[in-house]
């Protein structure tokens, strides 16, 4: 029974640098960008918009769906980056864990 405390006591550590870790990323923020930096967003760790800049050499009511285009793709490009962010703090926390590849944590 030993082993089992052992292992209780290692989850519930666990656990609390899960919450640390989804706090942190509630507070990192990354950035994306489009056509040539002309369209920024920025994003949570966790995917939050928090932020699009717009050049305004961008703002023809003629081209409105080349913007459109844009905002999509910087947002996205944002999105990448904070999993990315997302996936690299979560390698530290289970850095010495071997989990199976694909397993995506928190659940």
């Amino acid at each position: 029974m030993k082993n089992l405390g052992a292992l209780m006591k290692q989850a519930q550590q666990m656990q609390a640098k899960m919450t640390e870790m989804q706090e942190k990323l509630a507070t990192i923020e990354v950035a994306g960008a489009a056509g040539a930096g002309m369209v920024t967003a920025t994003v949570t760790g966790k995917g939050e918009v928090k932020r699009i800049k717009i050049d305004p050499t961008l703002v023809d009511p003629k081209e409105i769906e080349v913007l459109e285009d844009l905002i999509v793709a910087a947002l996205n490009d944002a999105r990448a980056k904070a999993e990315t962010t997302a996936a690299e703090e979560m390698q530290k926390l289970t850095g010495g864990l071997n989990l199976p590849p694909g397993l995506k944590l928190p659940f």
